[in-house]
C-alpha cells in the first residue's frame, strides 16, 4: 500500500494548528497588499489562493475587494475556512496535482506551498495545472523560500513549548530536501512528523517555469517587494503570466 503523503496527514492533525498558531498575519497581510497593489488587479480579478490552508490570506483579499477562491488538499482546513465565506469567497477541497475545473484571473500559491513531492514530474505537473488554470494575461504569484538564504542559516535544533506541548524540532538538508523532523508528546501519546520541502533554488526553480512555458516578469526577495538577492533575500517571489 503506498504511504500516505506527509503533508496530507500531518496538515489534517490538530497540532499542525498548534505548532503554527503564532505566524505572522500582519506579513502576510503586508505581502497581499504590496503584490495586487504592484499587479494593479481591478477589484473585477477573481483569484485562486491555492493551497489556502485556513485561509488567511484568502480572508484578507477578499477583504480588499476582490472575488476569491481558496484550495487546500487538508479537509479540516477548508472546514475551518469555510465560516468566513460570503458571495465572493469561497472554499473547497482540491488536490494542486489535479486541473481545475475554472479559469482565474490570478493563482497566487504562497508560503513555501510547493516542492512536497519526490519526483520533478509533480512539481511540473502542479505548475502546467496553474497554467491551464489562468486566463490570458492572468498572473501567477509564487511564494517560496530562498533556499540558498536557508541553507546559510539553517538553525540544526531547537525546543518550542505552544500550548503546553514541547516540540522538538531538528533540521536538515538531505536528499535533496529541506526536512524538519517535528517530535513531541500529546494526548498520552508521542508523535513524530517530518516536513520535507524540495531544495529548489531560484536557477531550478525558473527552469521549471520557462519548461512548463510560463513568462517570469519579476522576481522579488521579500514581501516587501524588494529586489531579490541570492544571499540576504529570505523570500523568493515570482511573477508570471
Amino acid at each position: 500500500m503506498k504511504n500516505k503523503d506527509w503533508f496530507t496527514e500531518w496538515f489534517n492533525t490538530p497540532y499542525y494548528h498548534i505548532l503554527y498558531k503564532d505566524r505572522n498575519d500582519e506579513d502576510a497581510q503586508v505581502f497581499m497588499k504590496n503584490i495586487t497593489e504592484f499587479l494593479v488587479l481591478p477589484k473585477s480579478t477573481h483569484i485562486l489562493d491555492l493551497p489556502c490552508g485556513k485561509g488567511r490570506h484568502a480572508v484578507f483579499l477578499n477583504s480588499l475587494g476582490y472575488k476569491v477562491t481558496g484550495g487546500d488538499l487538508a479537509e479540516n482546513s477548508i472546514n475551518n475556512a469555510k465560516k468566513f465565506e460570503n458571495e465572493r469567497l469561497t472554499f473547497k477541497v482540491h488536490d494542486m496535482r489535479k486541473p481545475f475545473n475554472n479559469k482565474y484571473d490570478a493563482v497566487f500559491n504562497l508560503f513555501t506551498s510547493f516542492g512536497y513531492f519526490d519526483d520533478d514530474k509533480e512539481d511540473l505537473l502542479i505548475l502546467k495545472n496553474i497554467k491551464k488554470g489562468l486566463r490570458k494575461n492572468g498572473y501567477f504569484v509564487f511564494d517560496f523560500l530562498n533556499a540558498s538564504f536557508v541553507k546559510d542559516t539553517l538553525v540544526s535544533e531547537e525546543t518550542k513549548i505552544v500550548d503546553d506541548i514541547t516540540f522538538y524540532i531538528k533540521r536538515e538538508i538531505k536528499d535533496g530536501f529541506i526536512c524538519k523532523n517535528i517530535s513531541f508528546f500529546a494526548d498520552d501519546k508521542q508523535h513524530t512528523f517530518t516536513e520535507k520541502v524540495k531544495y529548489l533554488d531560484s536557477t531550478k526553480l525558473t527552469n521549471y517555469f520557462t519548461k512548463v512555458g510560463f513568462t517570469i516578469t519579476n522576481i522579488f526577495g521579500d514581501y516587501h517587494l524588494n529586489e531579490f538577492d541570492i544571499k540576504t533575500s529570505n523570500r523568493l517571489i515570482i511573477v508570471a503570466k
